[in-house]
């Protein structure tokens, strides 16, 4: 009964949206209201075979993880998001990369379709992003685990900063701890945010002395310079934004006036995620 239930409520949700909902065009071509399953599937990042499976009440129960990924793809509320999780049989999570999105976060992420834009946990999980940014940076979504934080990838494997100049490195290092400092700070009383510090100290003398020495800053703005394996260097210009609750942060990359960054990103939008295949 309740694997009919799930699915009947993703079917209702799904034809409940418009593509401009997402930051897609409108086709006069749709013959049925609302997403295709398709589209549900890609913003969840799970195959249409699987989620056409979950909506007619079969195949195997959904992963905290795909229905977090749902819950955003189908820019659910609170409350429905937390019935998907239980008609899933699963408690909803309070922090984490499977937590709540707020709806206007991800709205605003759907509409930087023409800047790469990703939105991250306090901890630095990648939970989405649009295309533009994967073809950018490449980056995985959280699957959850403790490794998946990008500050954890940073200070802990050299492969996760060979994107970026050596000469930058110190700087994003710094930026790294100054803001999950704030964080902390915001958060003084959240086990999860302590024990991520204290395992992050323990394992990086880098992060280490960095903490010590106390900064902190919230990363708002500033300057983010990548090396594309196609392209180059793309320099572009970096903003964020912190949800009510500090929780989230939409993070967006515009190319700076007179630069060629804005050429290049339009060639990265035709390209896409070609030149990142043999990285897989």
């Amino acid at each position: 009964m309740a694997d009919s239930e799930l699915g009947a409520f993703l079917r209702t949700r799904r034809e409940a949206l418009s593509p401009l909902d997402i930051g897609r065009p409108e086709s006069s071509r749709r013959r049925v209201p609302g997403l295709r399953r398709g589209e549900v599937a890609e913003l969840a990042q799970i195959s249409v075979e699987y989620y056409t499976e979950l909506e007619r009440g079969r195949g195997r129960r959904p992963s905290a993880q795909v229905v977090a990924a749902l819950a955003r793809a189908l820019r659910l509320d609170r409350d429905e998001r937390d019935y998907l999780f239980g008609l899933a049989g699963a408690a909803p999570p309070d922090h984490g990369p499977n937590a709540h999105v707020d709806a206007a976060m991800l709205d605003l992420l759907g509409k930087l379709a023409e800047v790469p834009a990703q939105l991250f946990t306090d901890l630095y999980d990648l939970v989405a992003q649009n295309d533009l940014a994967v073809a950018l940076l490449g980056e995985p979504l959280s699957a959850g685990g403790p490794e998946d934080s990008q500050i954890v990838r940073w200070f802990l494997d050299l492969a996760a900063r060979a994107r970026y100049p050596v000469d930058v490195w110190p700087d994003v290092s710094l930026s790294y701890v100054a803001d999950l400092r704030a964080t902390s700070g915001r958060h003084p009383d959240d086990v999860r945010v302590t024990r991520f510090i204290r395992q992050l100290h323990r394992r990086s003398k880098e992060f280490a002395q960095l903490w010590e020495a106390a900064p902190v800053r919230v990363r708002r703005a500033g300057v983010h310079r990548v090396l594309h394996p196609g392209l180059g260097l793309i320099e572009l210009g970096c903003e964020g934004m912190l949800s009510e609750d500090g929780r989230h942060r939409l993070v967006w990359y515009s190319p700076r006036v007179g630069g060629e960054a804005a050429q290049q990103l339009k060639l990265l939008s035709v390209v896409g995620t070609t030149e990142f295949a043999g990285d897989e």
